[in-house]
């Protein structure tokens, strides 16, 4: 028998503690904000207003991710300041390769019970992506959910939407053979590939890369690449954008190649960093496993005509990019060929 009224606290979902988070993060979202938002947080939906007469014909492009079990490792170490631009930079580059600039961002955090100082750092490493993609974070879900998640524990989701001229829409319907392919750095694994890296680290035990311990060195952010590609649509005719998340080079570039065509890929054009040197010794993983499962030194690839293809490598050069120009397009269809 009950003794006493029961409330939601007593059944673990703690609504001050949400409203603490809400006041919180007002200003990390405040900073985020662009003309065309119309609402502050609290509000049952965001509203974004199109600027009148920016577009003649509009596409909108959205994107949906999360950041996988890098967020085991996020948790383990007890650092969760950088995994919220890890979220954005998932959504925000999977819709920049479509040529869209990235408008408007929204979150979904969910946990078992509400820690407001972890949610606080996530929600401020979400607002910091949101602000390096330009994008306005306007909104979002906190779920404490009890018995749902261990203690410690939270999920995170993001959900993106940009918008395009239809005419300026790359969708890799113009490449053709002798196209350049040029190969963008990543800053490390980004939010691919956690489950196998966790579980080398668990066999390779306290191990450095460059001298950091290596767990810290994993948990660097995603790239963001939206700027970038952006200012470079403004100087050349871009053919086909990839970005390189989960199944690498090898999986994700043939997704924007036209019928007929392959990407022959020079492996000796780049050198694809230390932390993967040491996910391959640690881990004794396959050249062929690190290719389909990594992104292996490369977050993003841009093809253009052979005509642009050093203007493109000087203005990602301007931006503060590390690129390389990886191999050419040729007919046949095989994918990737590694050369």
């Amino acid at each position: 028998m009950i003794s006493k009224p029961l409330t939601y606290k007593d059944a673990g979902v703690d609504i001050d503690a949400g409203n603490a988070l809400v006041e919180r993060i007002k200003p990390l979202v405040a900073r985020t904000a662009r003309k065309e938002v119309l609402t502050g947080l609290g509000g049952f939906g965001g509203l974004f207003a199109l600027t009148p007469g920016k577009y003649e014909e509009p596409v909108l492009v959205s994107g949906t991710d999360g950041v996988g079990t890098k967020l085991k490792l996020a948790q383990r170490l007890g650092r969760h300041d950088s995994i919220g631009i890890d979220l954005v930079a998932m959504c925000v580059n999977d819709v920049v390769v479509q040529g869209a600039e990235p408008l408007f961002f929204l979150d979904y955090f969910a946990c078992g019970r509400l820690d407001v100082d972890i949610a606080t750092d996530v929600i401020a490493g979400i607002a910091e992506g949101c602000g390096r993609a330009g994008a306005a974070l306007i909104g979002g879900e906190t779920a404490e959910m009890p018995d749902m998640y261990a203690e410690g524990e939270y999920d995170l989701a993001g959900f993106c939407v940009g918008a395009v001229e239809r005419r300026d829409l790359i969708d890799g319907s113009s490449i053709a053979e002798n196209d350049v392919v040029i190969g963008i750095a990543s800053s490390g694994p980004h939010s691919n590939g956690y489950s196998l890296i966790r579980r080398i680290l668990d066999v390779a035990g306290a191990s450095e890369i460059d001298g950091r311990p290596a767990a810290d060195c994993l948990l660097t952010p995603t790239r963001i690449y939206v700027k970038p590609i952006l200012a470079l649509m403004q100087r050349i005719a871009i053919r086909g954008l990839a970005h390189i998340t989960g199944g690498g080079i090898t999986e994700n570039l043939p997704r924007i190649l036209p019928a007929g065509l392959h990407a022959e890929v020079d492996t000796g054009s780049w050198q694809q960093g230390a932390v993967f040197d040491w996910i391959a010794e640690a881990g004794r993983v396959t050249v062929e496993e690190m290719r389909r499962t990594f992104n292996c030194g490369i977050g993003m690839v841009v093809v253009v005509a052979p005509d642009d293809a050093e203007t493109a490598l000087a203005a990602l050069a301007d931006s503060g990019e590390n690129a390389w120009r990886l191999g050419r397009i040729g007919t046949g269809t095989d994918g990737v060929r590694y050369i």
